[in-house]
């Protein structure tokens, strides 16, 4: 067990704080303002501004379909506490699952069914994959195909790293300057590469839209060159940290590729048939949308990683999942927060919080000596870590 501590929002000052405070009652307004949503739900939206703001973690109601598992995910143990005292992954993940009630995705209240099911964050996913960038990046496939493998294998896994940058949460906050005076913190990708030898690769999805589709041009690439035999797609079960891949999302990204030309349209082609001959699957397991650290996956879970030639974590989210929301020393080894996973394993991530590891002694120092702890949390930064 680490004596790292468990990251909370209650500093002030804090990066965490900000996001409780300022970023999560910005997204009540802008989902509110996305759908024609009637009183019953206005009603919901300003409730849980008060109490995320201001109040203190509630129960779930005794209907609540979902009210066994997060009692099981430590529920009992906040309520009635305030959400800055609260672990701040579970924070965030809970107010996730308060919003999706609030605007009936859930299908309760009075207005039951009306909103069930309707993906609040939906507007702003689609918006993404209609953009002058989305068209930039696909047409630029054309030209990388002409390029010898080794070069596309490079391209590709750097595009699905800097691909976080889309993350529609992090948008919220962060505005247009995130990508200035990017660099990689850690660069185990020599170490990854060798990994890819066939078998099947897991990857864990973090978010759709621009981010999903250079996620899935490099499984893709994986499958098609013989890194994989065999992929497996790990999607949510239902909305989560506004920007976050579903099954619904991954459709849109696929007819998106399809529609498109050249080589991006050839890729799309690929994918929609290895999915279709089983060569691609996915898979959306409740616990990836769960408040808890990877450490603490189910049993089939754990099998299913343990099958796999390697797994990929994508995204700041699943990093924080993967090595634990904790202040780890930041010269932590990788193998060290991870030694409890099943098999091998990787991470692509762009920085979005203070959690980090991996990192050699020289580099922490020149980065905090340029540049405070800002590049921990800016979007500046990257890494590709690796563990056999």
């Amino acid at each position: 067990m680490s004596d790292a501590a468990v990251i909370v929002s209650s500093d002030p000052e804090s990066f965490p704080h900000s996001v409780l405070a300022e970023r999560h009652p910005a997204l009540i307004r802008k989902v509110r303002d996305a759908f024609p949503y009637g009183p019953e739900q206005h009603q919901a939206l300003d409730a849980l501004l008060k109490s995320a703001t201001e109040g203190v973690i509630e129960p779930l109601p005794p209907g609540a379909a979902d009210r066994g598992q997060w009692e099981a995910w430590g529920l009992p143990e906040y309520v009635g506490h305030s959400w800055f005292e609260a672990p701040f992954l579970w924070a965030e993940s809970y107010f996730y699952r308060q919003l999706l009630a609030a605007v009936g995705y859930f299908g309760s209240g009075s207005g039951s069914g009306t909103w069930s099911g309707i993906d609040p964050f939906r507007p702003f996913k689609l918006a993404e994959l209609d953009t002058p960038e989305t068209e930039e990046e696909l047409a630029a496939l054309d030209e990388l195909a002409s390029r010898p493998v080794e070069d596309q294998e490079m391209a590709l896994l750097h595009g699905s790293l800097w691909g976080n940058r889309a993350d529609l949460g992090f948008q919220l906050s962060a505005g247009d300057g995130a990508a200035a005076d990017s660099q990689l913190v850690a660069d185990e990708s020599a170490l990854l590469w060798s990994l890819l030898s066939g078998g099947t690769v897991c990857l864990v999805a973090d978010n759709a839209g621009r981010e999903l589709i250079p996620d899935l041009l490099l499984l893709d690439h994986l499958l098609r060159h013989g890194r994989a035999d065999r992929a497996v797609l790990h999607l949510k079960p239902h909305p989560y940290y506004v920007s976050d891949a579903m099954t619904a999302d991954l459709v849109d990204a696929l007819r998106r590729l399809k529609e498109a030309k050249g080589a991006a349209a050839e890729a799309g082609h690929r994918l929609w048939s290895a999915l279709a001959d089983g060569r691609l699957t996915v898979r959306a397991h409740p616990f990836s949308c769960a408040p808890l650290p990877y450490a603490n996956m189910p049993d089939d879970l754990r099998r299913e990683f343990a099958a796999a030639t390697v797994t990929i974590f994508k995204g700041d989210l699943n990093y924080r999942r993967l090595v634990g929301d904790q202040l780890w020393p930041p010269t932590t080894p990788f193998a060290q927060p991870t030694a409890y996973f099943p098999g091998p394993v990787a991470a692509l991530r762009t920085l979005k919080s203070d959690v980090i590891v991996g990192l050699d002694a020289a580099t922490e120092s020149a980065l905090v000596t340029t540049q405070g702890q800002r590049w921990r949390t800016a979007g500046t930064h990257a890494l590709i870590q690796a563990r056999p």
